[in-house]
């Protein structure tokens, strides 16, 4: 499936992207603040798109022919935290490069929409890191609300603070 906003393509993630993948996903600026590691090479970008990426719903978000980040609805048991029956987990991040350009709210918005419109989610959770303003930033324009204080454990096994946001229909 193939969606479209106004500056922004929404596409199923392709092997062929997994060279521009790596470039923005082995930025340590991108991965640690999202929960997951830097990655240290294309091939491990290329497992990443044939396994994670290929879930149902993770689009990446393409700009001008370049996959710039990616969003993506998380259904149980593949999100971060049970949520219940008729929700979904929101996730995104953008490339740094393109930091500070309005495209996760844009991309975020759109399948916001066809969660509540085709999918019948009834709510969608979103989490990110105390630290993390940027995000908090994004899930505000979207309209999410304070859901509660969360612990989680990243991919070192260390515990960390999360803020989780809720979104109604």
């Amino acid at each position: 499936m193939i969606f479209k906003t106004e500056r922004l393509t929404l596409r199923q993630w392709k092997e062929e992207d997994a060279e521009c993948l790596f470039h923005f996903a082995q930025n340590p600026k991108v991965g640690p603040i999202a929960g997951w590691p830097p990655h240290e090479s294309v091939e491990e970008s290329l497992n990443i798109i044939k396994t994670v990426f290929s879930k149902k719903e993770t689009y990446a978000i393409v700009l001008d022919d370049i996959p710039i980040g990616c969003v993506g609805l998380l259904f149980h048991p593949d999100c971060n935290h049970y949520w219940g029956d008729d929700s979904a987990e929101l996730g995104y991040w953008i490339g740094e490069e393109y930091w500070g350009n309005g495209y996760a709210v844009e991309a975020s918005e759109l399948l916001v929409k066809r969660a509540f419109d085709d999918l019948g989610v009834k709510q969608i959770y979103a989490t990110y890191r105390c630290e993390n303003n940027q995000s908090c930033r994004v899930l505000e324009k979207l309209g999410f609300k304070y859901f509660n204080d969360l612990t989680n454990v990243n991919y070192l096994g260390e515990e960390f603070s999360e803020i989780a946001m809720l979104l109604k229909k």
